[in-house]
């Protein structure tokens, strides 16, 4: 050492002093991350599979690093325990029925522990606990699917290409509509007849509509006709009963005759009815003020009626004479 000079002792000095403030500061770091210099406790957690977790990767809680993975042992043929070390000063964030899960930091990161938020009125985990766990998704299961899913993708847009190349040849009826100018045509002419006879249908109501009147008019004199025609009918029936006629002869069953006097009963009775029913028609508020012009017509129709008789006869009187 004698023979260095002080320059390059001083030189020495200060590298050996920057070399082992970056020891230390190393060791502090790496320490800070695995947790040596804080106060921890421990969980464990148990998985089927670890799909490649390590020991050292992070735990997190709430997306913060929390701890570190302690120790991972196979039990047995079907399970892996997997130790946890996680500061104390977030013990009591963390409950008893939480879960653990393993995932990714990124889509192609380090694997990583994540811990769940538990229920608010579940106990705080105490050291050494158990913590129930979650199976990770398998990366590989996930590629396999997506390829699969891809094949089906490529196949479905294969034959997409096919069918659109059919229709821009005008092959198949859609094809044909598309390109065939003729087609076009008929289908705009079809919805412009449909719309024309929609029109029709709207005119048509309306048509109906106004006939509803004329209708309940002309239902009311098939009402008296039918009356004057079951009155015919009952004598007939009648005749017919006390054994009149050759119809009279061959009938005589007396039960039948006495269904028959029943039914002619009732249809009198429904005639009658209905009768009512038109003159209640008549006091209608829908249809009153047809029913008051219909006899404003009939009473001036009669009155021109009587005034031309009399002009008639007054004409007729000189004649005679």
């Amino acid at each position: 050492m004698d023979n260095y000079t002080p320059t390059f002792k001083a030189r020495l000095g200060l590298f050996i002093a920057v070399g082992l403030a970056i020891f230390v500061i190393a060791i502090f770091y790496i320490g800070k991350q695995q947790n040596l210099f804080n106060p921890v406790f421990k969980v464990t957690a148990n998985f089927q599979n670890v799909s490649g977790l390590k020991v050292g990767n992070n735990v997190r809680f709430s997306g913060i690093n929390v701890g570190v993975v302690d120790n991972i042992k196979i039990i047995n043929d079907s399970t892996v325990q997997v130790d946890l070390f996680i500061r104390k000063n977030v013990q009591e964030f963390i409950k008893a029925d939480s879960r653990a899960t393993i995932g990714s930091s990124g889509i192609i990161g380090d694997r990583i522990l994540t811990v769940t938020q538990g229920s608010d009125g579940a106990a705080v985990v105490v050291d050494g606990q158990h913590l129930l766990a979650d199976e990770p998704l398998e990366t590989d299961a996930i590629i396999a699917s997506l390829n699969k899913t891809s094949a089906n993708v490529e196949i479905i847009a294969h034959e997409l290409a096919e069918v659109m190349s059919n229709i821009n040849s005008g092959k198949g009826m859609l094809g044909q509509l598309i390109v065939d100018s003729v087609i076009a045509n008929n289908v705009s002419q079809t919805i412009a007849n449909f719309k024309k006879s929609s029109e029709g249908l709207d005119r048509t109501i309306e048509v109906t509509q106004e006939n509803v009147f004329e209708f309940m008019e002309k239902l009311q004199l098939t009402v008296a006709k039918t009356e004057i025609a079951s009155h015919a009918l009952g004598e007939i029936m009648v005749k017919i009963n006390s054994g009149e006629g050759t119809l009279g002869m061959l009938i005589q069953d007396t039960v039948m005759a006495n269904n028959l006097d029943q039914t002619l009963i009732n249809l009198k009775q429904s005639s009658q009815g209905l009768d009512e029913n038109m003159e209640a028609l008549k006091h209608n508020i829908f249809f009153r003020r047809y029913f008051r012009k219909q006899a404003e017509k009939n009473e001036i129709e009669r009155k021109e009626s009587e005034k031309e008789a009399a002009e008639e006869e007054i004409i007729t009187l000189p004649e005679e004479h």
